[in-house]
């Protein structure tokens, strides 16, 4: 299977009164996710599901990448995959799905960078996930902890137009 991690792109700042979980994308947020995407695009990125944290950010951010990638299934919302989720409950999630090619993950910091060093088994290796940063790492063992295998990283930063 190719898991697809995908941090959020930028959101507003946090307002009076809001909810971190309401916190909407900005227009430069939306723009540099679709730059990784359309790159990733070039490199066959096609889910056959997303995934994605119930948080604002994190769904407009899925939304975006069903957009540029041609997605036409629905995006599944998820509490496994909310910032202070844990790796184990993510890996649970996309485990109760190994029947699916291809599930791209959308969700936040400090998960994100966690999950990559969980499904790579390397729990001590540091990820830097910038914002709107996708990863690639294929899996073809589903027990109960992964062991997966990094094939790209890609961030706004490399996917200049």
């Amino acid at each position: 299977m190719q898991i697809y991690l995908l941090r959020h792109g930028i959101a507003e700042d946090p307002k009076s009164g809001q909810p971190d979980s309401e916190r909407p994308l900005t227009g430069e947020g939306r723009d540099k996710l679709r730059r990784v995407l359309k790159r990733a695009r070039t490199a066959d990125l096609d889910p056959s599901l997303i995934l994605s944290s119930p948080y604002r950010r994190a769904m407009e951010s899925a939304a975006v990448a069903a957009e540029v990638l041609g997605y036409k299934g629905e995006i599944v919302r998820t509490p496994a995959l909310v910032p202070e989720a844990s790796p184990f409950d993510a890996w649970e999630e996309i485990r109760n799905r190994k029947n699916e090619r291809s599930i791209l993950l959308s969700s936040h910091e400090p998960l994100m960078s966690s999950l990559a060093a969980f499904l790579l088994d390397s729990p001590a290796l540091h990820v830097e996930m910038k914002k709107a940063a996708l990863v690639r790492i294929d899996c073809d063992r589903f027990g109960p902890k992964a062991a997966g295998v990094l094939k790209w990283m890609l961030t706004p930063g490399v996917c200049l137009e």
